[in-house]
């Protein structure tokens, strides 16, 4: 009897210690993505947003942006707060098309009037979006 009653005691020995020592694997975990990295991630996607509402807001504020507007009688502040409103991807995606528009006009390959209809449309659609959103 003493035998099962030494192997009980090993054996609940044996299952407290590795109750409560941990593996070794759990003392020098190193982390996927530092600090450092988040911070740096972080600082960028600001700098991209912050440069996409620039390229968008300085579409609308263009004298021919400015006209289109004034002509679907929308408020600039109403489009600048639409803009402000969208998420990072949609602001891209804005920016983007703004840019597009741009360089075709400046290319030749968009008429005035194209342009002037292609700002509407967009200030029209930023102008749902801040409806939908609040």
């Amino acid at each position: 009897m003493s035998f099962w009653l030494s192997l009980r005691t090993l054996t609940a020995v044996l299952l407290a210690f590795l109750y409560l020592v941990p593996p070794p694997s759990l003392f020098a975990q190193t982390h996927v993505v530092t600090q450092a990295d988040l911070q740096h991630e972080a600082v960028d996607s600001s700098a991209r947003r912050q440069q996409s509402l620039n390229e968008v807001n300085a579409f609308f504020a263009s004298s021919l942006g400015r006209r289109a507007l004034k002509d679907a009688h929308i408020s600039p502040e109403q489009v600048t707060k639409a803009v402000s409103s969208l998420d990072d991807a949609e602001l891209a995606k804005l920016a983007a098309r703004t840019q597009r528009a741009q360089q075709d006009f400046a290319a030749g390959s968009l008429s005035s009037h194209a342009l002037v209809i292609i700002v509407v449309a967009i200030a029209v659609v930023l102008v749902v979006i801040l409806a939908t959103k609040l």
